[in-house]
């Protein structure tokens, strides 16, 4: 298993409830930020270069392509610069990339918001990542939401958000600001 703590800038590998290695590591930015939750990898490659250094190991993220990679900015790494990617020292990229295999269990953890100013954003149809999947669960949970818990906004999620809405007396919108996020129990 690898354990991701963007909080702390870490990567730890874990095997028989031990860590074994800890890296450090860069996130995204608070426009691109690193998903949260529970992955897999998927993919494995060498060799493909520039930013992405010299392994990639690949994320089952629904969303979008993410994965844990090498850079060619070395001097980065620490820092929250990524498109949303978890980027790695080449050197320890490569050791990592040996010991692990398609299927391991990924859990990233860290700001659901991104870094920063750590404001939940407004969501409409389009909206992709994690505070999506957090809105889907919580309706899904309420009885609103029928889909696939996926972190991509689309027309079904819309019509649950408008459905909730409808029933808490609030202007029909189809998007998500911090009234819905109170409501649904993710925001206090």
């Amino acid at each position: 298993m690898i354990y991701i703590d963007l909080w702390e800038s870490t990567l730890f590998l874990i095997k028989d409830e031990k860590v074994v290695q800890q890296f450090k590591i860069s996130g995204g930015t608070n426009d691109t930020p690193t998903p949260i939750g529970t992955f897999k990898v998927i993919e494995k490659s060498e060799g493909w270069g520039g930013g992405f250094g010299s392994r990639w190991l690949g994320l089952d993220v629904p969303w979008g392509k993410y994965g844990i990679h090498g850079t060619n900015k070395p001097w980065l790494i620490g820092q929250d610069v990524s498109s949303g990617c978890v980027r790695m020292f080449n050197d320890d990229v490569e050791k990592l990339y040996d010991q692990v295999p398609i299927g391991t269990i990924v859990h990233i953890d860290g700001p659901i918001t991104g870094v920063g100013k750590y404001e939940f954003k407004n969501l409409a149809e389009g909206s992709k990542g994690t505070l999506v999947q957090i809105v889907q669960q919580q309706l899904k949970a309420k009885g609103y939401y029928k889909g696939k818990i996926d972190g991509i906004f689309n027309r079904e999620t819309e019509k649950a958000v408008k459905q909730f809405q409808k029933d808490n007396n609030l202007p029909v919108t189809g998007g998500i600001t911090k009234v819905e996020y109170n409501l649904l129990g993710i925001l206090e």
